[in-house]
């Protein structure tokens, strides 16, 4: 069994990478890694990274950044996009997977084992696996990264570039930029939330719940929402996704309208308020949560509660 950094047949939303970043930083940095792709596709790639010292690894939105340097101890840890480390990075995509096995794999809360845990020996690579970290008793298999790539600083800073901010990272400005873009923007706002050159990171559960969790109806248009609602919308996001960072678990249903008992047949009322809820009874007020097609995603709402 190993880590997996999304649940079922979606990309993982931003908070689940961020959690990604910080196993594979317990297991791997400060250790020199021997890399390889038994798969073929990325030996190039391996190559680069071969025999260096891992350091800790970053998320911005959905992408994976963990540097690779000569240097054991270094004076600082890099910064991302800083120059001189080789950088791995990966965006895992649809069905992007990481696995950590061997005895050592039980020492990060939140990673499950493949044949490891106790005395087992780090299993053999299969044969789909697109790069493989090994540091002593410990390996790190990445399968089915819809990207997974070796850059230089300048090539990180060409992807930061595309991507809007992160509501994990929450670092400053990043609040009045999101609202700024959004306001200057005609589309309605629940698109423009899942535009990762305006938020890196929200998927469709932060998308529907973070809305209604503000109020705000996904359908008007990103110019028509005022600056406070969509900062409170910032806020939101930048606080739940980091909550679901340290738990693990996506959880976006307010604790106040968290039913007890979960009703039978509606089980997803006990994590989300409407993502996947549509024919069932808003929390809040009772009305039909309802759902519709947007750009070719899935997206719930209650008419009632937001407006």
């Amino acid at each position: 069994m190993g880590v997996e950094a999304h649940e079922g047949s979606r990309v993982p939303e931003g908070q689940a990478i961020h959690r990604l970043a910080r196993i594979a930083s317990g297991f791997l940095a400060g250790r020199v890694v021997a890399a390889s792709s038994p798969q073929g596709r990325f030996a190039e790639g391996a190559a680069r990274l071969d025999g260096l010292t891992a350091f800790h690894a970053q998320a911005w939105g959905k992408h994976f950044f963990m540097p690779f340097a000569e240097s054991r101890t270094p004076t600082a840890e890099p910064l991302l996009g800083d120059d001189g480390p080789a950088w791995l990075h990966v965006h895992l995509g649809l069905y992007g997977r990481w696995s950590f096995s061997g005895p050592r794999a039980t020492d990060v809360a939140g990673a499950g084992l493949r044949g490891g845990g106790n005395a087992a020996a780090v299993p053999e690579p299969g044969a789909t696996v697109r790069l493989r970290l090994e540091a002593e008793d410990l390996a790190a298999d990445l399968t089915g990264p819809a990207r997974c790539e070796a850059l230089d600083g300048q090539g990180v800073r060409a992807v930061l570039a595309r991507l809007g901010p992160d509501p994990v990272r929450n670092e400053p400005g990043d609040r009045e930029r999101f609202v700024t873009t959004i306001r200057s923007r005609r589309a309605a706002v629940g698109q423009l939330i899942l535009d990762q050159s305006i938020a890196a990171g929200p998927g469709n559960i932060y998308r529907a719940d973070c809305l209604f969790r503000t109020g705000i109806s996904p359908l008007t248009p990103g110019s028509e929402v005022s600056p406070e609602r969509l900062g409170a919308l910032w806020d939101d996001l930048a606080a739940t996704m980091a909550d679901d960072v340290d738990s693990g678990v996506i959880r976006t249903v307010p604790p106040d309208l968290r039913p007890e008992p979960v009703p039978e047949g509606d089980e997803e009322a006990g994590r989300f308020a409407v993502y996947h809820r549509t024919g069932r009874p808003c929390l809040r007020c009772g009305t039909t949560i309802v759902e519709k097609d947007l750009v070719g995603r899935r997206l719930f709402w209650c008419p009632g509660c937001q407006r």
